[in-house]
């Protein structure tokens, strides 16, 4: 099968591209490299039945694929905070012109949708039939609202053209190709525990996020992304293990084996005070839940994270 994975030279979207290429299938990677790094998939380069193609997803070229993959757009708070317009972009434009190209070639699409578009959700944990608690014009609206707006004109085109389309809500994802200076919580903690740095928790770090390792994460995305006997429905796809920011910090800073103070900060505004998915949908259907637990996954992230200052070199010491 003909993949083409638009952002695939993101943190997620490499992994998704590994992944396909794993199971025999051929990908088309497309990215702009705004966010996401060629250095991500230069691993694949010269692999049978992968192509990168650098392009913006709005201005999507033509190719002869058998489905699409929509996982182009900033996803971390600095990311859209610098490039606002890039994000909404990405997520307007460049799912209008996928679903064109869906359209065009009777292919269908999948959409990496965010638990953002819950917003600082009222209902906990958040189902897919909540429809969120979201400011369309703070800080983070750039995001938020251009994740919700490319679900509904995925469900328009739906309705209107009979484009076959689903979307996945993509929980806390972490792993191996964040960036160090990816501002999210894992990278941003992790880095300053291995470099021996203080520790920054926003607020009084009782907030709570729930996170899923990134090979897990990509797995359950595609069993909806190759599921034929679907249309027009939405996963959320994440782990269910909550945890508050202050015990990540904790957790984090004792696998380093760091002396790290912790150090808590002024938190940002729209910063949700609960996120954890409900995953009835997607345990009912194919039968997938998370299986790396967050201290393996936070070690196999620690090594990565080492081997990249090292890479840099940045001395780093041995974890214990």
């Amino acid at each position: 099968m003909r993949v083409l994975v638009a952002g695939g030279g993101g943190f997620i979207g490499s992994h998704v591209c590994e992944q396909l290429l794993a199971a025999g299938h051929e990908v088309t990677c497309l990215d702009n490299f705004v966010t996401g790094s060629a250095d991500n998939v230069s691993h694949l380069e010269g692999t049978a039945g992968f192509t990168l193609l650098q392009a913006d997803v709005a201005e999507a070229p033509p190719v002869a694929v058998d489905r699409i993959m929509h996982l182009a757009s900033p996803a971390s708070p600095i990311d859209y905070e610098r490039l606002p317009l890039e994000t909404m972009r990405a997520n307007a434009l460049g799912t209008w012109r996928l679903l064109e190209l869906a359209e065009s070639l009777s292919v269908p699409l999948t959409l990496a949708s965010t638990s953002e578009v819950y917003g600082d959700p009222l209902v906990h944990p958040q189902p897919e039939a909540y429809w969120g608690n979201v400011d369309p014009i703070g800080p983070r609206s750039c995001y938020d609202e251009s994740k919700r707006f490319a679900e509904a004109l995925l469900m328009a085109s739906r309705r209107a053209r009979g484009v076959r389309a689903n979307i996945v809500r993509i929980f806390n994802t972490y792993g191996p190709r964040m960036r160090l200076d990816d501002g999210r919580a894992v990278p941003e903690l992790l880095t300053a525990a291995i470099r021996s740095q203080p520790m920054t928790v926003h607020g009084d770090g009782t907030q709570t996020r729930s996170f899923c390792y990134v090979t897990d994460l990509v797995g359950g995305i595609l069993h909806v992304a190759l599921d034929d006997e679907i249309d027009g429905e939405v996963f959320n796809v994440g782990n269910p293990a909550e945890i508050t920011i202050g015990e990540l910090a904790t957790v984090i800073r004792s696998l380093a084996g760091s002396t790290s103070e912790i150090v808590m900060v002024h938190r940002p505004p729209g910063d949700p005070e609960r996120r954890r998915p409900d995953i009835g949908k997607i345990q009912a259907r194919y039968g997938w839940s998370p299986t790396v637990s967050l201290k393996e996954g936070l070690e196999r992230t620690s090594q990565a994270f080492r081997s990249e200052l090292a890479r840099r070199g940045e001395p780093v010491g041995a974890e214990s």
